[in-house]
């Protein structure tokens, strides 16, 4: 990914706290032809980069052209158009503000039903808590039959690339202005005002 310096976002914990936040992620990885496979994950505090985890639907053949290969997982955040009239230099053009996350790690398939249960009900802790005693008492057919279609798999990142594009190559008043418009606006602006705020101090 192209990243200028003043972009680049390292802090291991603001990576994984923004890939929790933007745990939608793209899954991209060599296969006889480029595929991409949208999936929610989990992200574990493990290993030197942290473990993604997750599961695709067994029909789903991308899963066994991945395995024991490198994937390459997009974490897309909220991203905004910035409109040059925010700036006081008049020679200046429109630009995007985003934030992105690729996570690199050889993924490795979770088979074991104890291991698949374990990981939805991972998943449906983060995301539908109160769900989760309902699941429990669902018939133990019902349940096995559920993780029968589907396929795990545990990713233990090697590599990692942060890119937080926030104006940071612009001067204090055209920060400023650009994040008042964000605060302003949508979702997406108003979560990127709120990290422009965090790691830049507005």
């Amino acid at each position: 990914m192209y990243t200028p310096k003043f972009n680049q976002v390292s802090d291991r914990a603001v990576l994984l706290e923004a890939m929790r936040t933007y745990s939608f992620a793209i899954l991209f990885g060599p296969a006889p032809a480029l595929r991409a496979t949208h999936l929610p994950l989990l992200v574990k505090d493990d290993g030197e980069h942290g473990t993604l985890l997750g599961h695709f639907a067994r029909a789903n053949s991308h899963w066994s052209e991945l395995a024991g290969r490198e994937a390459l997982v997009v974490f897309p955040g909220p991203h905004s158009y910035v409109s040059p009239s925010l700036y006081t230099e008049p020679l200046s053009v429109p630009t995007w503000n985003y934030i992105a996350i690729h996570a690199y790690g050889t993924l490795s398939l979770i088979e074991e039903e104890s291991a698949k249960t374990e990981l939805v009900e991972g998943l449906i802790h983060v995301h539908d808590p109160a769900y989760l005693d309902r699941w429990r008492t669902m018939p133990e057919g019902y349940r096995r039959s559920m993780l029968a279609g589907i396929m795990g798999f545990r990713i233990p990142i090697s590599r990692i690339e942060g890119k937080f594009k926030l104006s940071q190559n612009r001067n204090a008043e055209e920060r400023r202005n650009v994040l008042a418009a964000q605060a302003a606006d949508g979702d997406h602006q108003r979560e990127l005002a709120r990290w422009m705020e965090r790691l830049m101090g507005g």
